[in-house]
C-alpha cells in the first residue's frame, strides 16, 4: 500500500512559539516597499533613513525620492561620512533577484548601523505605482495588478 505526502506537510510545521520567534524575527530584519511609502508619505522624519545601495547608472535610471545614494561597494568608505549611527538605515537596491541591499545592509550592520532591508527593491517600489526620480526628471507607472491593489488605497495586510 502506498501513501501520498502532502509535500506541504512532509515537515511539520513549528510550533507556535517558535513561529512567533521566526516571524518577529524577520520583520526585525526586513521592511517592504508599502510599508516604506507609508511612513516616507506621512510627512515629518520618517525615523530612518533610505539607502539606495546601486550604482551611479542604476541611481540615474531610477531612484526613490529622498533616498540616499551610497553604493554598497563604498559603503566602508563613506558611510560614517553620510549616515548617523543613532538613526536605522533601510536598504534597498534592483528587486527580489538581487541581493545588494543585503550585502549593504550587512557592511552597515557590520559598521555598527541598526538596519532594515526592503523587499521587493526599486523593482516593486515602480511595479506599485509610486513616483521615482530618474536623471530626466520625475516619473510615475501605473500600479501592476499583479503586484499591487489598483483600486484600494492598500492591500489591507
Amino acid at each position: 500500500m502506498t501513501t501520498t505526502v502532502n509535500p506541504v506537510l512532509r515537515v511539520a510545521p513549528a510550533a507556535p512559539a517558535e513561529a512567533a520567534a521566526h516571524f518577529r524575527a524577520g520583520l526585525a530584519f526586513h521592511t517592504d516597499v508599502s510599508d516604506v511609502a507609508a511612513a516616507l508619505g506621512a510627512g515629518g522624519d520618517p525615523g530612518f533613513v533610505l539607502v539606495d545601495s546601486r550604482s551611479t547608472g542604476a541611481w540615474d535610471q531610477g531612484h526613490i525620492p529622498g533616498a540616499l545614494h551610497l553604493p554598497t561597494a563604498l559603503v566602508l568608505e563613506q558611510a560614517g561620512q553620510l549616515l548617523d549611527r543613532s538613526v536605522p538605515v533601510v536598504t534597498y537596491c534592483w528587486g527580489p533577484g538581487c541581493n545588494g541591499a543585503a550585502r549593504a545592509a550587512l557592511a552597515l550592520a557590520e559598521l555598527g548601523y541598526r538596519v532594515k532591508e526592503m523587499l521587493g527593491g526599486f523593482e516593486y517600489w515602480v511595479r506599485e505605482g509610486l513616483a521615482f526620480e530618474t536623471r530626466q526628471g520625475s516619473g510615475r507607472r501605473a500600479p501592476d495588478p499583479l503586484t499591487a491593489p489598483v483600486d484600494a488605497g492598500d492591500c489591507g495586510c
